[in-house]
């Protein structure tokens, strides 16, 4: 990966809807050179796929909430049953087992509290929990789906051998 692949990746993140001619011109190399990086980062699972980003409160889900869940069954088992009721929740929208005094956090999106109520009582009614703490979300600061491309050390070691 060099400093090309970074910024097709840069500008891939911001807008994929752009004409590949465009993104060739930004980066400075003809369409078909960077259609084979584009391609090539696909086939190694860097680009993991296309979306469109959508506005969740003007459809309507204007509720984000954080839920905390703590389990005392760290089954094989227990996991397979957890992971495929929320993955069979659209309203679950992020799923990080996690380290520390929480073993899952969940991001949900919904419409409003009782939408909530309804997913808080499939939840505990798809597998045993041991403790569920919901956080509800004011106000969104900062959202993106852009990752720190400088931050990669995937490009810091690029930088480094090439100085």
């Amino acid at each position: 990966m060099d400093s090309f692949d970074r910024a097709i990746l840069g500008i891939l993140q911001q807008d994929s809807s752009l004409p590949l001619n465009e993104i060739a011109s930004r980066v400075g190399l003809s369409p078909t050179p960077c259609w084979n990086r584009i391609r090539k980062m696909e086939e190694l699972g860097i680009i993991t796929g296309r979306v469109a980003l959508l506005d969740a409160g003007r459809l309507g889900l204007g509720v984000t909430v954080f839920v905390s869940i703590e389990t005392s069954d760290h089954s094989e088992s227990w996991l397979s049953r957890f992971a495929a009721a929320v993955t069979a929740m659209p309203e679950v929208v992020d799923v990080y087992r996690m380290s520390g005094d929480v073993d899952y956090m969940l991001r949900v999106v919904v419409p409003g509290i009782d939408a909530y109520d309804g997913f808080y009582r499939r939840l505990i009614k798809a597998v045993p929990l041991k403790n569920v703490t919901s956080r509800f979300a004011m106000e969104k600061v900062k959202a993106t789906t852009a990752l720190p491309l400088d931050d990669s050390p995937v490009f810091k070691v690029r930088k480094k051998v090439q100085k």
